[in-house]
């Protein structure tokens, strides 16, 4: 069997897989960003409130994870004025699960005292992030439509957050249903009422990682590389006599594309160790002794 036969019954082989297993979910962390003095601090009512209406907005689209639970164990918690390198060094720290999209919100609240009048407005701004790679989605903010007026008598801490958490809460349902079209968009590119699943086809960032494979050994996998479904671009990164970096660009999940790894090495007749973590693989070529690791090109693909 020449070449490209094996290649033409690859992406048979590969298509049927694409039927055979669901995509992987999306999973998203809603994060507060609180480094902005003016911004309401991350453990305010006022924020939990908001983070509570977006998460349950959001969680008919993917699934939803508390950062305190899946954090409880390795970061210290209770932690405020936290920017923006910190969440996202949080994010893709966590592997259990692993996190695919990052929420992160900012809330803005302030009151203004007159001589006769509490006047309070009230705006929430949140970012799309692609955790595993950092890049930007898309991005969205809410605020209200005029201030409100809030009781003069209302002059401790308590009633004034429980006065402007309410219309806080609002907004939050309002952000929630707008950032769920954005997602559902990106994951599905579909209205979210037509959608009832979070099979993911949003675009991510792979770099795989061969060691002690030969630029004759990387160009055979490359051209299978361009055939696995969700394929979008690649482009080397770092290139060595036997140590080749690729930035794989494609729409399918890691589970899909380890199953696609080791059906490639097993077609090209190549050992190879597989570990993933974050959005590396890492292929490492096993040799062994008095073998000829380059295949006879009489023998075809």
């Amino acid at each position: 069997m020449n070449w490209l036969s094996k290649i033409i019954v690859l992406s048979f082989t590969l298509g049927v897989f694409s039927y055979t297993y669901a995509a992987d979910s999306v999973n998203l962390l809603i994060m507060i960003e609180d480094a902005d003095k003016d911004s309401v601090p991350r453990n305010s009512q006022i924020n939990k409130r908001v983070h509570a209406s977006i998460s349950q907005q959001l969680n008919h689209i993917v699934d939803v994870y508390d950062e305190t639970s899946i954090t409880l164990d390795t970061f210290k918690q209770g932690r405020v004025r936290r920017t923006d390198a910190e969440l996202l060094d949080i994010a893709r720290s966590i592997t259990r699960p692993p996190i695919d999209v990052v929420v992160v919100l900012s809330t803005y609240a302030t009151v203004q005292t007159s001589e006769y009048a509490k006047k309070a407005r009230a705006r929430v701004a949140a970012r799309l992030l692609n955790a595993k790679s950092g890049q930007f989605l898309d991005n969205f903010e809410v605020q209200s439509p005029r201030s409100w007026t809030i009781p003069y008598a209302c002059s401790r801490q308590t009633c004034m957050l429980e006065e402007m958490g309410d219309e806080a809460k609002v907004l939050g349902d309002e952000l929630g249903l707008i950032l769920a079209e954005k997602l559902n968009w990106l994951i599905n590119a579909e209205p979210a009422e037509q959608s009832t699943t979070a099979k993911s086809t949003m675009v991510n960032d792979y770099y795989l990682e061969f060691d002690g494979f030969s630029a004759q050994d990387v160009a055979s996998i490359e051209e299978y590389l361009l055939v696995f479904s969700g394929y979008i671009s690649h482009r080397p990164t770092q290139q060595r006599h036997t140590r080749t970096t690729l930035l794989y660009r494609s729409t399918i999940g890691t589970a899909k594309l380890s199953r696609n790894m080791l059906k490639l090495l097993e077609e090209l007749n190549m050992r190879a160790t597989i570990n993933f973590e974050g959005n590396t693989f890492s292929i490492k070529r096993i040799t062994l002794r008095g073998k000829n690791p380059t295949r006879d090109i009489a023998e075809g693909w």
